[in-house]
């Protein structure tokens, strides 16, 4: 009962980290490099997640791909599948709580960037697209790597909106903070903190490897 909730945690951070960092690192750069009307409200709204509280944002998912929900209601009726209470609706809720980090460290890595290097890019010939992924994005792996991690942790450890989206559910929706909630309710102490240790165990190794590989490239 231990593994289980481990496997199924480290199946959801992962695909929700491969989410967050495409979309954090296009976010972020739209944020950093956009200029147009709205864009500190869409700033604003991309990092509303991290003041609310965990329940609030698994309401509003609730409300919005429950099964009778503003959009779960048309996904029901055209395929017959349900987002809440499934093991991608963990995935959801962790892309959503961790999301703001990576555009937060995203946008501040790209606009770190010292602009002389694209323009000089530019003047060379080469295209914005050319640019972002020859100049800008490597100029700018110390702070996506930060936001990777800390995206990372933060999907590992979510806890409030997935157990209101995805339930609690042993074996199907069951992840590693909920498996601890569980454990601690119900008084299986060993259980609990052998949990508490393994998810402890893998945001540090998750932290260590990110710092070595970051240190590793500013001195490559």
């Amino acid at each position: 009962m231990i593994w289980e909730p481990l496997k199924l945690s480290l199946l959801v951070v992962s695909i929700a980290t491969v989410i967050i960092t495409s979309a954090g690192t296009a976010l972020g750069l739209l944020l950093a490099k956009g200029r147009f009307h709205g864009r500190e409200l869409l700033a604003s709204l991309l990092t509303l997640p991290l003041v609310l509280p965990p329940t609030v944002t698994g309401y509003y998912l609730i409300v919005l791909l429950g099964r009778h929900g503003l959009l779960g209601q048309y996904i029901y009726e055209l395929t017959g599948w349900t987002v809440a209470f499934t093991w991608q609706a963990a995935v959801i809720t962790a892309t959503v709580l961790a999301l703001p980090l990576m555009v937060l460290s995203a946008r501040a890595a790209i606009e770190s960037v010292d602009p002389q290097y694209e323009i000089a890019s530019y003047t060379l010939g080469k295209g914005r697209l050319v640019t972002f992924f020859r100049i800008t994005l490597p100029l700018a792996r110390r702070g996506l790597l930060a936001g990777i991690v800390l995206s990372f942790t933060r999907a590992l450890g979510e806890f409030g909106a997935t157990f209101m989206l995805a339930g609690n559910i042993p074996g199907k929706t069951q992840t590693m903070p909920l498996a601890i909630y569980e454990a601690v309710v119900s008084g299986e102490d060993r259980r609990a903190q052998a949990l508490a240790l393994i998810l402890t165990a893998v945001s540090v190794g998750a932290v260590y490897l990110t710092n070595k590989l970051s240190r590793s490239q500013s001195y490559g």
